[in-house]
């Protein structure tokens, strides 16, 4: 599981260190940074799939466009920036480190990556030894320097990249052999990073005939499709699970969400569900005929439940498109899904409602994203670490506090 992300000279960040629990909130006002961490999280899961930097900043044909591509990836008037991701280790001894620091102008290079083994003090905090299980640095004579690679194991890597490709040096551990030890940690910080799904949902694309899936898409295009490829024992559990929670809608109309296989071959679906706006007169209608607000909440739904056990999911503005009468049940699905399935998920909002709907005890999970008054710099700090916060916080909700911008006036005066 991943459980830090630190932004050195990333966008809008000079420093900044998010902490991600099990359910953690993102808050903040526009510009104040909030999309730029999404997007370090997004970036990372690119380059450790295979994208080359270039590529996984300014999109392809498979991949949109990270805001500002490479020449704004680095806080201005920096020409490099560093993200680093701490990754829980498959016991209570250690973490690891991920570090990787690149170059943007005038030749975009990985300048140093690296991945330390970091143990755990009795009091729960991290050893300041670091153990280096890998580094790579690029010499300013540009020439690669490959060192303290698995130094216990004195393993060696016979590492082939064209170091022109530009992308990160976990792509090539991926398909080498090490002694079991080895290979367990290197698949433990890759599958975490790998597994970092960035939720979207368009809802003009989830009303489209979609090709069988075993993949959600970002956008949640393939919905239909990827309900509809699950094998049949696991297809009715899941359905029936987003129609239960679904019926718990204020308005109760949906009774029934299921995919089928259409096409003379059936490699392609569609999304259908039964409505019931008087009794005993059910309608069936497909997704080309379902609300904005329901098809994200659909999708939302999809995600928790299809999307491998020890995820990390991200949503930006989680409520978007939903009425406010939805925000309690779109709480109570994010905490019993996400337990259940041991999924982390890192929302963003400002919504007051579904603040509120939180409740307290989300309080230490919540992360403020602000800019500075005088460098202009955006800052992350965590919500119980805001100046006066227990007086506010007495005084009014959550929801209250963010709507008044009480939270932001604190800070700029801290």
């Amino acid at each position: 599981m991943l459980k830090q992300l630190i932004l050195e000279n990333w966008k809008s960040f000079r420093y900044a260190e998010l902490p991600i629990d099990s359910l953690t909130v993102l808050i903040g006002t526009n510009a104040s940074g909030k999309s730029n961490v999404v997007e370090a999280l997004e970036f990372l899961q690119r380059i450790i799939r295979g994208e080359d930097i270039e590529a996984a900043l300014t999109g392809d044909k498979t991949l949109t466009s990270i805001r500002g591509g490479v020449e704004w990836a680095a806080r201005q008037p920096e020409t490099q920036f560093t993200l680093k991701a701490l990754v829980q280790g498959a016991n209570d001894k250690n973490d690891y480190f991920f570090s990787i620091k690149i170059q943007t102008q005038p030749f975009i290079n990985v300048l140093e990556e690296y991945i330390t083994r970091q143990d755990i003090t009795e009091n729960n905090h991290l050893s300041k030894l670091q153990d280096y299980l890998l580094k790579f640095t690029l010499g300013s004579n540009g020439i690669p320097s490959i060192s303290a690679i698995f130094t216990k194991e004195k393993t060696k890597i016979p590492i082939n990249r064209n170091f022109h490709n530009r992308g990160s040096m976990l792509t090539d551990l991926k398909i080498l052999k090490f002694s079991d030890k080895i290979n367990h940690e290197i698949h433990t910080i890759i599958d975490t990073l790998e597994n970092i799904f960035i939720l979207n949902p368009i809802p003009s694309k989830m009303r489209d005939y979609s090709r069988l899936s075993d993949t959600l898409e970002s956008d949640a295009s393939n919905i239909a499709g990827v309900l509809a490829a699950l094998p049949d024992e696991k297809k009715a559990e899941i359905e029936t699970t987003i129609s239960d929670y679904i019926k718990d809608l204020p308005e109760g109309d949906i009774k029934r969400i299921w995919a089928e296989k259409v096409g003379r071959f059936g490699t392609d679906a569609m999304l259908y569900c039964e409505e019931q706006w008087k009794p005993g007169h059910i309608t069936e209608i497909d997704a080309r005929s379902m609300s904005d607000g329901t098809l994200r909440f659909i999708a939302i739904l999809s995600a928790l439940l299809t999307r491998p056990e020890g995820s990390q999911i991200v949503i930006e503005e989680i409520d978007n498109g939903l009425h406010p009468s939805r925000a309690e049940l779109l709480v109570r699905i994010l905490r019993e899904i996400g337990e259940k399935r041991k999924i982390d998920i890192l929302i963003t909002t400002h919504n007051p409602v579904l603040l509120d709907a939180l409740g307290p005890e989300i309080v230490p999970f919540v992360v403020v994203a602000h800019r500075d008054s005088e460098t202009g710099e955006s800052k992350l700090t965590l919500l119980e670490d805001v100046q006066n916060f227990s007086k506010l916080f007495a005084s009014a909700s959550l929801g209250k506090l963010t709507t008044t911008g009480a939270i932001e006036r604190s800070l700029s005066r801290g």
